[in-house]
């Protein structure tokens, strides 16, 4: 019968590995997408991926599945404390990294607004057009700042000014996608935690029976 403590271990070591593999997928799908030609659907979500670091979301997820792979002997070896504290360090390393991804996520949420405008001006008549189609708004602030781009939308000039800029809708919309972001790697961060936690009790607890043994060698009644 399988030790609870162990027990606890294994299941948050394979959840660790489930990480690992989203991480993986998140990056490998998302950059597809940046990758792939704009649709009104999809235009918002491809410009704020532009502005994130997907290579370091992959490398994150790669570090992941090689942490735990470093696990797997410990499996093999019940009485080894050696391969448990070099996955514990992987861990540590992975927990900070997807901590400093998270972080990085969070504090754009602090200047969305700015950053949208500045991303907004750099877009092409065609891309504006798609945002505005998006959001149904017109120009960024309103229909004259910066002008409009005529389209399905914003067919002239009166149509145009009687609806808002895509300000509040475009920075809604960016301040949201962050959130789930950051919110999801502070989730990964909490279950490394939690796997750390894990790891040190299976340390602790093969730590106590070595010296059990020792114990019980030393009044030669044999192992336990």
């Amino acid at each position: 019968m399988v030790h609870p403590v162990l027990a606890s271990f294994i299941v948050s070591d394979f959840i660790f590995l489930a990480t690992g593999v989203m991480l993986i997928a998140a990056a490998s799908v998302w950059t597809a997408q940046v990758s792939a030609p704009p649709t009104v659907e999809s235009v918002g979500r491809q410009l704020l991926l532009q502005n994130c670091p997907l290579v370091a979301v992959l490398a994150n997820g790669i570090v992941v599945v090689i942490t735990f792979v470093v696990s797997l002997p410990a499996f093999a070896l019940p009485n080894s404390r050696t391969w448990l504290k070099m996955h514990s360090w992987g861990v540590v390393v992975c927990l900070v990294f997807t901590l400093v991804l998270g972080l990085m996520e969070w504090i754009q949420t602090l200047t969305t607004r700015a950053n949208l405008e500045e991303m907004w001006g750099r877009q092409s008549d065609v891309t504006q057009s798609m945002l505005q189609q998006k959001f149904d708004c017109c120009g960024y602030v309103n229909s004259t700042f910066p002008l409009y781009v005529p389209d399905a939308t914003c067919t002239n000039d009166i149509i145009a000014a009687s609806k808002e800029g895509c300000v509040t809708a475009f920075s809604n919309y960016g301040e949201k996608w962050l959130k789930n972001l950051f919110t999801a790697a502070f989730g990964v961060v909490g279950m490394d935690v939690v796997l750390l936690l894990c790891a040190a009790m299976v340390i602790r607890y093969r730590k106590e029976q070595l010296r059990y043994r020792l114990i019980d060698q030393k009044w030669g009644v044999g192992n336990i």
